[in-house]
């Protein structure tokens, strides 16, 4: 599946929202996500984001990392079933939404935390998909910029 669809399908099963640890499972899902989606781009992605693309690899990586791990069947799993990126700068965009829905929906979860190891959880999952972020966005303004030096192409 390519990477749009699953961060539509992502962000659907985000904002459907549901107790606690449903939520939880959305947020690393979406981490798994961005992991995956930095992957495919540090290999097959535009030559200008291949760095940064590792990085986005390495911080959603962490965003996993300070979650726990959620109980699911491999088939469950969105990041495996990514097959193709498709256009970049769109996927990009796509997942840099995303990556701000899952803050937004954490920054809830820790305002209800009934204990303070949850509170920090979420504290620390905020700040990597906070981080994961603004990598995304750093990578579109360097697609961007790489689309300035490209002459536009004569209609015709």
């Amino acid at each position: 599946m390519d990477a749009v669809r699953l961060i539509v399908t992502s962000r659907r099963a985000l904002a459907g929202g549901g107790d606690a640890p449903e939520v939880m499972t959305e947020v690393w899902q979406a981490q798994a996500l961005a992991q995956a989606i930095g992957s495919r781009l540090a290999v097959s992605g535009p030559p200008q984001l291949r760095g940064e693309a590792i990085g986005l690899t390495e911080l959603a990586g962490r965003g996993c990392g300070v979650l726990d791990r959620p109980d699911l069947d491999t088939a469950d799993l969105r990041a495996a079933q990514l097959t193709e990126l498709g256009d970049a700068r769109q996927a990009l965009l796509c997942l840099g939404g995303l990556l701000g829905e899952v803050g937004i929906a954490l920054v809830g979860l820790a305002c209800a935390a009934d204990d303070e190891g949850t509170y920090w959880q979420c504290m620390e999952a905020i700040d990597a998909a906070d981080e994961s972020r603004d990598r995304v966005l750093w990578m579109l303004r360097k697609l961007e910029d790489g689309n300035q030096g490209v002459p536009e192409r004569a209609a015709g």
